[in-house]
């Protein structure tokens, strides 16, 4: 009781410290604020209506894909919401970006086509609206480094948890078979498997997770090593707690400091690892948003076509930056010196 109540007040005084800090709560903000824009894409960024109000009847083209039979047209095959002509008593409501992240603007001369009221940070070669790429773009790039920092985490802390517990031969094997995966040439590595796979995002997901572990193991080991002599546990020991009780239940919560201290760090690592993967053209696979696509395009146009180089860069700066506020204010909020 005593030791669960301990816990909560430092974990509350870790929160308030976390919470005072200014350019943490703006860094943590302002990426919630872009990750619900860019979950909700298709209320912002749609060549199709987000509510529709035709001959008394209601209709969701976010939601629902309906066939052009049920607005009364015969003569194609998918619904133009915007090439359509709609009476009078017709209340459409669009989004705020004319374009999905696939369509071509057909109307400019050439691609990529710089700024305009219709594309407001440009075009791609392609023709697609670049703002609207960025916006789609950021949910896989989050994603993709969230799930690669969850993954690698679990098996980091159960390989380092592993060794730190047991100790003796385990850890010494343990530790020589970390070594020598941690000496392979891992990247390009991955640039290899990626090449004959050529994954999906889960697929990229868990050949990216393949090394990532190594580092956090290292860390978890470490304060098992550290933990599993503390006084608290010799307590536990000898009032008849099992092994399982004695890492779940008192050692792993007292051990996870390094992982959740990194873990915004780690996770702007992953996000620039993926913009890397898909600028090398080792990344998902085409024509799915992808900043660093976009990137690639910039290099390949960089006399002629700045803005290619200018937003997807920034939209990169800005996320990494709010990381590291982040980072910095968990880092801040775990240290014992403060």
């Amino acid at each position: 009781m005593i030791e669960s109540r301990i816990k909560n007040e430092l974990t509350l005084k870790r929160y308030r410290k976390l919470k005072a800090n200014k350019a943490s709560m703006f860094g943590f903000w302002g990426l919630l604020i872009l990750f619900f824009f860019s979950v909700s894409a298709e209320f912002w960024a749609n060549s199709k209506p987000v509510f529709m109000y035709h001959q008394s009847k209601m209709y969701f083209p976010v939601f629902k894909d309906y066939h052009p039979t049920d607005f009364g047209r015969n003569d194609i095959l998918v619904m133009d919401y915007r090439g359509t002509e709609w009476d009078e008593g017709t209340k459409i409501i669009w989004p705020a970006i004319e374009w999905d992240p696939y369509e071509s603007n057909k109307k400019v001369d050439f691609y990529p086509s710089p700024p305009t009221t219709k594309n407001i940070f440009g075009t791609d070669d392609r023709g697609r609206d670049i703002l609207t790429r960025l916006l789609y773009g950021y949910r896989y790039c989050f994603a993709y480094a969230v799930l690669v920092w969850v993954l690698t985490m679990f098996v980091g802390i159960g390989v380092g948890g592993v060794m730190g517990f047991f100790g003796g031969r385990v850890d010494i094997i343990g530790q020589r078979i970390v070594e020598i995966l941690n000496s392979v040439p891992q990247f390009f590595l991955l640039l290899i498997i990626v090449s004959i796979f050529q994954p999906n995002l889960i697929w990229l997901v868990g050949i990216s997770s393949i090394f990532g572990w190594i580092f956090i193991s290292y860390y978890i080991r470490g304060e098992f090593l550290k933990n599993r002599k503390a006084e608290f546990v010799d307590a536990a020991r000898a009032l008849g707690g099992s092994k399982t009780r004695l890492i779940v239940k008192h050692i792993l919560p007292n051990s996870l400091g390094p992982v959740i201290t990194f873990a915004p760090f780690l996770i702007a690592s992953h996000i620039t690892g993926l913009a890397s993967l898909d600028y090398l053209g080792f990344g998902l696979t085409p024509p799915t948003p992808s900043w660093g696509e976009l990137l690639k395009q910039a290099q390949q146009h960089f006399s002629t076509s700045w803005w290619l180089a200018l937003f997807p860069s920034l939209a990169l700066f800005c996320t990494l930056l709010m990381l590291n506020m982040v980072g910095e204010g968990v880092r801040d909020a775990f240290d014992p010196r403060k």
